[in-house]
């Protein structure tokens, strides 16, 4: 995860304490778990975190909480979707920092046979042969129905099996509640979920890497210019968040990065 966003809430103790409202992707609760309860310590600062797709018309969806209005200081969302916020001026543009990215990958229920899906045409094999397929109507959703599906020439035979999770509830909440056998989300979501079986990312030849981004809004401009002045001090710290499930890839200026430590 970048220095730029967790140094900046680090450094919010200088403009004053207080709630900190937070919208973010459901890619991220493991490393709020993590980092959170440090920042509150050391800050005296409190996280006020909603949670929800960054795509979707959902009441969680982000852009739908945008839309509404929230009270929100940060946001955190995958690049596509928060570009087009910054086009409708909701954040400032100079505040985007790219963070990391999470692999499309596959789990399914317990006690399951796990699916070869190491090939592109085992995968195609292993979606007919599920009898419900779950994924978000979320940027992963988006993918597999618009692309993936496509791609793989199975769109109309997905069509009847195929489970879509809306709002903030994750892909392997459904799949550990019996809803859907097989379910499709970025390795981040799944990983977050103990009473499922993961699989194993889609294969290279029709993989979606999810960036993530993050971006502020007016009312912690101040945050960030203490953060640069700090970082033009200090520098940047070696690592913020240790990754232990590898389910991010670093952001590196490139689409295979390496797993954050």
């Amino acid at each position: 995860m970048s220095a730029a966003l967790w140094n900046a809430s680090l450094l919010s103790t200088a403009v004053h304490a207080a709630d900190v409202h937070v919208l973010a992707t459901g890619a991220l609760p493991a490393a709020f778990r993590e980092l959170g309860p440090g920042f509150e310590r050391q800050t005296g600062n409190h996280l006020v975190i909603s949670w929800g797709p960054s795509y979707g018309a959902s009441a969680d969806a982000l852009p739908t909480r945008i839309k509404n209005g929230e009270k929100m200081d940060v946001c955190f969302m995958i690049r596509p979707a928060l570009d087009e916020q910054i086009r409708q001026d909701k954040f400032l543009p100079d505040t985007r920092t790219d963070l990391v990215a999470s692999r499309i990958s596959v789990a399914v229920q317990v006690g399951m046979p796990k699916p070869d899906v190491s090939t592109v045409e085992t995968l195609r094999n292993a979606l007919l042969a599920a009898k419900s397929v779950a994924f978000s109507e979320g940027a992963s959703g988006i993918y597999i129905t618009e692309t993936l599906f496509p791609k793989l020439g199975i769109a109309d035979q997905m069509k009847a099996r195929s489970v879509q999770i809306k709002g903030k509830e994750l892909v392997g909440t459904a799949i550990e509640r019996g809803d859907a056998e097989f379910g499709l989300q970025q390795i981040s979501e799944l990983r977050a979920i103990q009473g499922i079986q993961y699989v194993g990312s889609l294969p290279q030849e029709v993989q979606k890497v999810m960036a993530l981004h993050f971006t502020a809004t007016e009312s912690i401009f101040s945050y960030f210019e203490a953060m640069r002045a700090y970082l033009e001090q200090h520098g940047k710290p070696v690592a913020l968040y240790s990754d232990k499930a590898s389910v991010f890839h670093c952001n590196s200026g490139t689409t295979s990065g390496k797993p954050c430590v």
